[in-house]
């Protein structure tokens, strides 16, 4: 049998499961996960290798109309995803309207197989699901149609069936030993940022970026610093909370989640610093890596 490899671009408006739906396929919670739309600001790459195979999923931004430079770099991400997929999962969820978008017209267009994955099923009933599909073919006559619970999971192994059946001939794109593309450090930030996103309201969690200073693995420990940069003086302040509380509180949930990730003894140490308006800043945002 002819080793198979390819990748699976996945698509879809903010807060449809799109990060839940990748870590299930992948088995491994690489993307974050909250109830907060744009949670997801980078194209994460998780790889699944079996002897015969070798799939690269990427989970990216939820599609949006930019407000900042941010939002801009971010759709960047999802327009470099349009490029370069050998398969296409376009996910929504049962209460979204069917109707066209930037993505879903290019999709119609595309001669690269379209999987339409209806998601959250398990919040609905079975003829509202039934008459979603329809409408999802109408739209998209050349896309399968698949009803799934990412959270369940249900649904799953179809999916995993399907993309077997569309993957293209090919050696493996990396070594098949790697489980991402990304470094340690960018998964300790974004495990970071997630505590963030759980444990502080309204515009601050979108206010925040996470760069981790210094990683260093030793024998018992892994010690690591890392910097949360906010746009003003006042996010500051609540990121610390009283007599440093707040963040006391968030970084023992990170310390936690980084320990169980990395499976060892973590040492956190966590730091605030305002730059200021950095979502519109091009400098800043290189320097966060979404801008190159």
């Amino acid at each position: 049998m002819a080793h198979k490899a390819g990748f699976v671009n996945i698509l879809g408006k903010p807060n449809v499961g799109k990060s839940t739906l990748m870590n299930a396929l992948v088995g491994e919670k690489l993307s974050i996960i909250t109830s907060k739309a744009q949670t997801t600001r980078h194209r994460i790459m998780g790889i699944v290798n079996s002897k015969d195979f070798q799939i690269v999923y990427s989970d990216t931004p939820g599609i949006l109309e930019p407000n900042y430079r941010l939002h801009k770099s971010m759709m960047k991400n999802v327009e470099s995803a349009l490029l370069d997929a050998d398969i296409f999962i376009y996910i929504c969820e049962v209460g979204e309207k069917v109707a066209e978008n930037p993505v879903i017209e290019k999709l119609k267009k595309s001669e690269i197989p379209v999987m339409l994955l209806i998601n959250k099923i398990d919040l609905s009933d079975q003829p509202r699901v039934e008459e979603k599909m329809r409408q999802w073919q109408e739209l998209l006559p050349n896309a399968e149609i698949m009803p799934i619970s990412a959270l369940l999971p249900f649904n799953l192994e179809k999916v995993l069936d399907s993309i077997l059946q569309h993957l293209p001939e090919s050696p493996p794109f990396f070594p098949k030993d790697e489980m991402s593309d990304k470094t340690m450090r960018f998964f300790v930030s974004e495990i970071i940022r997630e505590k963030i996103l759980c444990n502080y309201q309204k515009e601050v969690p979108y206010s925040t970026e996470v760069v981790v200073e210094e990683y260093k693995e030793e024998d018992k420990i892994i010690r690591i610093r890392a910097l949360i940069f906010v746009s003003r003086e006042s996010q500051k302040a609540i990121i610390l909370g009283h007599q440093g509380g707040a963040i006391k509180k968030m970084g023992t949930n990170a310390r936690k989640d980084i320990e169980a990730f990395v499976d060892k003894k973590v040492y956190l140490e966590l730091f605030v610093k305002v730059s200021k308006d950095w979502r519109n800043d091009k400098k800043q945002l290189k320097r966060f890596g979404y801008e190159h």
